[in-house]
């Protein structure tokens, strides 16, 4: 039975942390980005965040995005900097088509860092993007 489910590669969906001024806070804040570049919507977009090492795990945190239109993107969280010790994992799930979608993208630990820090053009921010 499991031999028959077959889940497609995902391609043209991102995820990004990005460094962004607050202007509510007045601070400089840490915060997670999904990007759709597919020409079509992600439907029931659901992530699922922790951060992990070998001797410490956060909990889960799950967030759902009903539509994200095609070319678009959306702020998933807030990431605190006392996190980048840790790995960070998203496992992303989504539709597309009628058809399920399921990738992880991870932020090494210690790779989120201002020196790190790179134009994302979707976003017209600079961020890191996910591996």
């Amino acid at each position: 039975m499991k031999k028959d489910i077959q889940i497609p590669e995902v391609t043209d969906v991102e995820m990004a942390v990005v460094y962004e001024y607050n202007d509510i806070y007045k601070t400089d804040d840490w915060n997670i980005y999904i990007i759709n570049k597919k020409d079509i919507d992600l439907e029931l977009v659901v992530i699922v965040s922790q951060g992990f090492n070998e001797t410490k795990t956060t909990s889960l945190l799950r967030k759902k995005v009903d539509v994200l239109p095609a070319n678009s993107f959306a702020k998933v969280e807030f990431i605190q900097p006392e996190l980048f010790k840790l790995h960070n994992r998203f496992q992303v799930s989504f539709f597309a088509e009628n058809t399920l979608f399921d990738k992880t993208f991870v932020f090494e630990k210690d790779t989120i860092k201002e020196g790190a820090l790179r134009m994302i053009s979707q976003l017209n921010k600079r961020g890191i993007l996910a591996k």
